[in-house]
């Protein structure tokens, strides 16, 4: 997309409704009652952000009768955060021009942070309309979806930034110039944005909003839920399908749009193919069943084609596979065998893998950034940096996920439920880490949680578990949220439990929490003594990084688009 095109529309999408020009009174003392007004209001929006500076600046802009609208604080931050991607997106158009024709690795890092870029101008255009949209209260209450965009839009400008290879200095010295000059500052003007809406509750009482700011889950009503389990707004359709999905044979009970088989028995030999025969404009489910066979192919699920359902006949027997890996000079987001971009995505009974062993360094079976994603009854197989978890909110369950170094890694609300976590066995001179969050800001609505599961090593790795070691994870970024609650873990995990990032130190501002786990490697006795590790935290605690809580939804209780999945205690805990 043109870097002049996405400024035209963003100015159509930024109206949000503030009235200017408005005629003030000044008080005989000289005092301007407007701006006493304004600096008493962004006092209190700014009052929990981390950049109180930042904060105050960036909400300068609000003036006349906004200046006691909360809303208009808020509208006010998501247009700064919308024009710091704005600008680097144009930048990246600059860059691209300059450099792209002189060095390959510098064009394929820009053309990936173009499109990143762009998927983060949707996130803000969702955030942008949902705040024009809505009175305070319907903002207040869906402030979940609000947090969820804004974490996205700083984990796509991550993406960007670790597109570029260190190693070689021409790729360093444009990330440089383009942290420098403007990607920096979309971290920090999100963050702001962030730390507002986080503190919603709080701002609006003093503000002395008259809102029912009760916790959403108070307010679940036996209306928003049907007989069937299915939450209101699911369409009859989409409840027939996803009901299907319980208990043997129920293949039979599905039926597919289209059918893609290798031996010529279906509309479609290949996975792509399928997918761009996506309808424009469809609406409900799109089903897609993919026979038993081996599809050696990459595949990306394009944002447009929202609310597919993929089906095969089982993991052992319908398998994506590839082999792309960073050691061959491919990007670590291209290195993906699968990559889905659309919301609303499910698989189920497939498997996902990349091939390129532990000589290939980062090599991504599944890239998601699809909101509000399952993954059930799926394999996802690789060794370094597997499963790709890039943003927003996702959910796997019953799922098998292998790797070494890094194999659940990414920046988004993650849960994996009652799934086999397998530790591959990598080179000597390499190491095990099961997850890699990159949370980089305090009220990033990001992290992984593994809940339920079995942590164990693969058989090659058994013999040697004491020699090469294992951790549930290392902090990538400063704010690295990370709980694994009530799984069974092996006894291949090194009694520290968790590891440092190499050269960093966010040990003090990481979260990483163990609760209610089971078998020899649950030993928290030994684990690392840091200011950001909780042993054993309490149930309470725990609570709010189950489903009901860590996946909210809009403005009812929880991960309600998870009901149609019809998986047991999948909102809360085991037992």
């Amino acid at each position: 997309m043109n870097g002049k095109v996405i400024i035209s529309v963003v100015s159509l999408i930024l109206v949000v409704g503030v009235a200017i020009g408005v005629v003030v009174t000044v008080h005989k003392n000289g005092e301007d009652p407007e701006i006493q007004v304004q600096q008493r209001s962004v006092q209190i929006v700014c009052q929990n952000a981390e950049d109180k500076k930042l904060c105050h600046d960036t909400l300068k802009s609000v003036s006349g009768i906004d200046c006691a609208d909360p809303k208009a604080y808020i509208a006010a931050a998501v247009k700064a955060t919308t024009d710091s991607v704005i600008k680097a997106f144009n930048m990246s158009d600059r860059l691209t021009t300059e450099y792209g024709s002189k060095d390959n690795g510098i064009k394929m890092a820009l053309d990936d942070c173009k499109d990143l870029l762009e998927f983060a101008m949707d996130s803000l255009e969702m955030s942008t309309n949902l705040v024009r949209d809505n009175n305070i209260q319907g903002v207040h209450s869906q402030s979940p979806d609000i947090r969820n965009w804004l974490s996205a839009v700083i984990s796509y400008q991550q993406s960007c930034m670790e597109g570029f290879d260190d190693a070689k200095d021409g790729e360093k010295k444009i990330k440089q110039q383009f942290q420098i000059e403007s990607l920096d500052r979309i971290q920090k003007i999100t963050g702001v944005a962030l730390d507002i809406v986080s503190g919603l509750s709080n701002i609006l009482e003093q503000f002395s909003m008259k809102l029912d700011l009760k916790p959403a889950s108070r307010r679940l009503l036996a209306e928003d839920i049907d007989e069937e389990g299915f939450p209101s707004w699911f369409s009859g359709s989409d409840r027939k399908l996803l009901a299907g999905m319980r208990g043997k044979g129920w293949r039979s009970r599905v039926v597919p749009n289209v059918v893609v088989a290798k031996d010529g028995s279906g509309q479609f030999k290949t996975i792509k193919d399928a997918i761009a025969s996506y309808p424009s404009g469809n609406k409900g489910r799109y089903v897609i069943y993919v026979k038993a066979g081996v599809y050696d192919e990459y595949i990306t699920v394009p944002k447009n084609a929202a609310n597919i359902f993929m089906y095969g006949d089982g993991p052992q027997r319908t398998i994506v596979t590839g082999k792309k890996c960073f050691a061959n000079g491919v990007k670590t987001m291209q290195t993906a065998t699968f990559a889905n971009t659309a919301p609303g995505f499910i698989a189920k009974a497939m498997t996902f893998e990349n091939t390129a062993g532990p000589d290939g360094h980062q090599a991504v079976a599944l890239r998601n950034q699809g909101d509000m994603s399952a993954f059930i009854g799926c394999h996802i197989l690789g060794y370094q940096d597997t499963l790709y978890v890039q943003t927003n909110r996702q959910f796997y369950r019953n799922c098998v996920i292998s790797g070494t170094i890094d194999f659940i890694f990414g920046t988004s609300p993650t849960l994996i439920q009652k799934s086999v976590i397998i530790a591959r066995k990598p080179n000597m001179n390499q190491f095990n880490t099961v997850t890699a969050d990159g949370t980089s800001e305090k009220n990033m609505a990001t992290g992984i949680v593994i809940q339920d599961c079995l942590i164990v090593p693969e058989a090659e790795l058994f013999p040697v578990r004491f020699q090469i070691k294992s951790y549930l994870g290392r902090p990538w970024k400063a704010y690295s949220k990370t709980v694994v609650m009530e799984s069974t873990i092996g006894d291949f995990l090194h009694p520290d439990g968790w590891v440092t990032w190499t050269g960093e130190t966010f040990e003090n501002t990481c979260y990483y929490a163990e609760y209610a786990n089971t078998g020899p490697g649950a030993d928290v006795s030994k684990r690392i003594k840091w200011k950001g590790y909780h042993s054993n935290i309490s149930k309470a605690e725990a609570t709010q990084f189950t489903a009901a809580q860590f996946l909210k939804a809009g403005p009812k209780s929880g991960a309600e688009w998870l009901h149609a999945l019809r998986v047991p205690h999948y909102l809360g805990f085991k037992a």
